[in-house]
Formats: C-alpha cells, structure tokens, sequence
C-alpha cells in the first residue's frame, strides 16, 4: 500500500478587511464584546466580482508552487465548500478550468467546517490505494455574502478565504507522510447549526429571504459543548492509532472557529497554547477553509517546518468532525 505526503501548501486572504468597528457601524455589538467571546478582531470579505473559485485558484496555485508540481500532473480536484458559485455546476469544476487543468476528476464536498479534514481523508484514500497520484484540495468559503447582519450571534464570526494542499504519493523511504486520518457525523444533531431554507426540501424565495429561514441558525452552546467533544475524540483516535501522545507533538492546528474553543482543547489536552497555531484573530471563522489558511500562515512565517509532527482536527455542521496526523 501506497502512503501520501503534502507536498506543498498555499492560501489566499481578500485585502478588503471588515474590523469589529466596522461591524459596531452595522449591528448591535462592539469590538471588546467580540474579542471577549470569539478573539476575533477582523476578517476578510471577497472581492466585488469575485467567487469562491477565484480565491480557490490563488490558493491552488500557491500551493502547486510550493510543491514545484505543474497543473498538468494533477489526477483529481476536490474542493471543499459550503459557499459554492453556483448550485452546479460544482466548484471544483471551475477550478479545473480556471487553473488550466485539462480532463481530470473534480467535485465538491460539503461537511462545513470539517471539510478540508474530509477532502484529506478521501485524497490520503485515492493515494493509499493506487488510484491517484498527485491530488488539489482547497478549502475555500465566500461566508460574507451570506450573512445575517442583523443577526450580530453569527455575522461576527465569519469571514472569507481559500486554502489548499497538494498530496502526492510518497516515496517509500519518505517519513513525511499522512499517517492517520479519521473523520465522522452525528446527523441527529443536524439543527444546532444550520440554513434551514435554501434547499430542495424548502426553496428560497421571497417569503423565505424575508421570514430569516434563508440565513444561519446556531445554537451557540451546544455548538461549543459537542465541538470540544468531538474533535478531542478524534485527536484521541489519530494518537491511539499511531501509537503517539500528545506530548509528541510539535503543533495542533484546529479549526479556527473561535478561540474558546481553541483554549478548551488546549485545556483538554493540557497541551500549550503557544503550540496550537490560531490565526482567527486575523481571519474570523472560514470554515472549510481555515485549517489550511492557518496551516499556509504559520508554514510561510517559519513556526511551522518540514519533518514536525502536526495534527489537524476539526469540527462543523452536520454534525461533522475529523482529524490527521501528518508527519510534515
């Protein structure tokens, strides 16, 4: 059996920046009242004429650069997204065209912000067995554009962003490889965090857009509880399954939700904050996309280096959560 490796990554941020006094000017909030609860300070807001594919292609290209790969080489394209260009085509399809990629596998995958850990699961699979051999994940949200602003519970966390990963095929002397990945749902809890409208099952239209069902609905509480729940189980599992402790670790890079829930997997695994790479002060929540982007700032300011031991571990509606361990 074959064994994967990341071979390079990347990340985009819109330069048009959204702080929290921009958002006291909008809803009912304030910047301390933010950072209190979230540790968000700013985030960032896509381009007019823009779209999600066009961040995913900065990202990917980043990363291909990175990994000294051409568009050429690449076997298949898997984007990670909940905020889509459009219903369909998928994505990752435009991504294909956009990059130069020519006659190759794309599709999207949406488990919100457990979506980067699940396109890594598959990816690491497609390698493990053979099929593929040099894979594009991107994780990449446009969050902005669907916003509640009057709803200051959820328009303060999230903001807009790419992020990619190119895995190839190790070589068999190579000890920078994936070495476990893990990832699950638990669709019982499917309404602590969802967009109740929108869908094939109750279409958005215009008493929708008007009655709130077309916007995120959260319940804050429970999100926190079951997030700190989950992804300390699916670190536990990627450590059981490879023999390691936490200790081992040189950094934990989570979901960049919000920095409560930073600090209670620090607490959980009494592991040191300064060893768990955050970056949502910078970049609010990107949901599918902030793993990555967190990943690409830490790697790009040297705290991060070739041969750590790094775990990933996420959190996101669905309910969904995952994890990996990667020898980097």
């Amino acid at each position: 059996m074959h064994r994967s490796k990341v071979a390079g990554v990347g990340s985009f941020l819109p330069e048009k920046v959204l702080t929290n006094h921009d958002l006291e000017k909008m809803v009912e909030t304030s910047h301390d009242w933010i950072v209190q609860r979230t540790g968000i300070e700013r985030r960032h807001v896509i381009a007019d004429g823009d779209g999600t594919s066009d961040m995913c292609v900065r990202a990917a290209q980043r990363a291909l650069e990175d990994a000294k790969i051409s568009v050429d080489q690449l076997d298949l394209i898997i984007v990670a997204t909940l905020s889509g260009d459009y219903k369909m085509p998928a994505t990752a399809c435009l991504v294909q065209s956009k990059l130069g990629a020519k006659n190759i596998m794309a599709f999207d995958l949406n488990a919100a912000c457990s979506g980067f850990v699940y396109s890594l699961h598959i990816a690491d699979q497609f390698i493990k067995t053979g099929v593929y051999k040099n894979i594009l994940i991107v994780g990449a949200e446009t969050l902005t554009r669907m916003m509640n602003y009057q709803d200051r519970e959820t328009c303060i966390l999230f903001g807009d962003g790419a992020g990619a990963f190119v895995i190839t095929r190790a070589d068999e002397s190579d000890k920078n490889v994936v070495m476990t990945s893990h990832t699950h749902a638990e669709g019982s809890l499917y309404d602590l965090l969802w967009v109740p409208a929108g869908g094939a099952l109750e279409p958005y239209n215009a008493e929708t857009a008007t009655n709130g069902r077309g916007f995120m609905r959260m319940k804050g509480k429970e999100i926190f509880k079951n997030a700190t729940r989950a992804m300390a189980s699916c670190c536990n599992e990627a450590l059981e399954a490879t023999a390691t402790k936490v200790s081992d670790l040189d950094w934990i890079v989570p979901h960049q939700a919000n920095l409560r829930i930073t600090e209670a997997v620090s607490n959980y695994f009494d592991f040191p904050m300064d060893k768990i790479i955050s970056s949502v002060h910078e970049t609010g929540n990107t949901s599918a996309a902030s793993i990555p982007i967190a990943f690409d700032m830490a790697y790009r300011d040297g705290r991060i280096k070739r041969g750590q031991l790094i775990m990933l571990t996420a959190f996101g509606a669905g309910l969904t959560s995952g994890s990996a361990l990667l020898r980097f």
